[in-house]
C-alpha cells in the first residue's frame, strides 16, 4: 500500500477559540470548507466527553454540510458510539481520554483492552463506519488491531515530535523513535492493515514521517490551526502540504532510482 500521502484535517482548535469566548466564531465548519479548498483530503473532529472543543452541534453539522470525509475521534464509550452510529461520518477513530489531559497523551492500549473494544469495532463496523485505531507502534498493539478486524491504524507520532524538539532532529532519541514509527508502518503493512500517523507534527518535523511509503495519511490539527494566526489557514494547510508531498516523491524516488 503505497502511493499518495493523503492530509487530514483537525479542525478542533478552532473550536477551542470559539469555546474560549462562548459565541459562534471562529466557526469549524468554515475551517472545513477553508480546508477543503486548500487542498485537505478529510477533515478530523474529536468530540470528547467533556466537549472542550467540538460539540454535538459541531458534529451534526460536519456530516450534514462538507464534501470532504469525516474522521471522527472518540473514545471507546457508549455514549460516544451512540453519536457514532447516529451520524454515520465516513470513518471513527477509537481513542484513549481522560478527561484531566491537555491532549491525548499516548496510544490505545488494544492488546489489554480488546473485550472493551470488540462490541464498539463490531458496531461501528456493522453501522458502514471505517473504523481505526490510535495507537503507538508498537507490534503488540499493531497485532491486536488486527485481531478486532479494524481496516486501519493509526501511528501515534507524540514521542518521535516530543524527542525531535527536545534533543534535536538527528539525535539518537529521534532517530530511534522514528525508528518506532518506521518498522511500525512495515508490521502494519503486513498484517494488512492501512496506516495512518498524527500527533504533533509540525513543518520542521513532518518530512521524515511523510517519507514513510506505507504510511498512506496523515492527520495534523493543532499546528495547523496555530499557523493560521500568523498566515492564515489556508496558506499553513498549503505549506503542509507542499513538504509532505516533497518528501514523499522523494522518497518514492530514492526506492526507484
Amino acid at each position: 500500500m503505497k502511493g499518495r500521502l493523503r492530509l487530514g484535517v483537525n479542525i478542533d482548535h478552532v473550536a477551542t477559540i470559539r469555546n474560549a469566548r462562548g459565541g459562534p466564531h471562529p466557526d469549524p465548519l468554515r475551517a472545513a470548507a477553508v480546508a477543503q479548498a486548500a487542498g485537505a483530503d478529510g477533515i478530523t473532529a474529536h468530540l470528547r466527553e467533556d466537549r472542550r472543543h467540538m460539540t454535538d452541534g459541531d458534529i451534526e453539522r460536519l456530516v450534514a454540510e462538507i464534501a470532504l470525509p469525516l474522521n471522527l475521534e472518540m473514545a471507546a464509550t457508549d455514549e460516544m458510539l451512540a453519536i457514532a452510529v447516529k451520524h454515520r461520518p465516513h470513518a471513527a477513530c477509537i481513542v484513549p481520554e481522560r478527561r484531566e489531559e491537555v491532549t491525548t497523551e499516548g496510544g490505545l492500549d488494544a492488546a489489554g483492552g480488546r473485550q472493551g473494544l470488540e462490541p464498539v469495532v463490531g458496531r461501528l463496523t456493522e453501522a458502514g463506519v471505517r473504523v481505526s485505531l490510535f495507537v503507538d507502534p508498537d507490534p503488540a498493539q499493531l497485532d491486536a488491531a488486527a485481531a478486532l478486524g479494524v481496516p486501519v491504524i493509526e501511528l501515534h507520532t507524540g514521542a518521535y515530535c516530543e524527542a525531535f524538539y527536545e534533543a534535536g532532529a538527528t539525535a539518537p532519541a529521534t532517530l530511534g523513535e522514528l525508528d518506532r514509527l518506521v518498522r511500525g508502518a512495515a508490521h502494519a503493512e503486513a498484517l494488512g492493515l492501512e496506516c495512518h500517523a498524527g500527533h504533533g507534527l509540525t513543518f520542521d518535523n513532518v518530512t521524515p514521517v511523510a517519507a514513510i511509503p506505507t504510511v498512506m495519511e496523515l492527520n495534523i490539527g493543532h499546528f495547523l490551526i496555530g499557523e493560521a494566526i500568523f498566515g492564515g489557514l489556508d496558506s499553513s494547510i498549503k505549506r503542509m502540504r507542499a513538504i509532505r508531498d516533497k518528501a514523499r516523491a522523494d522518497s518514492l524516488g530514492s526506492r526507484t532510482a
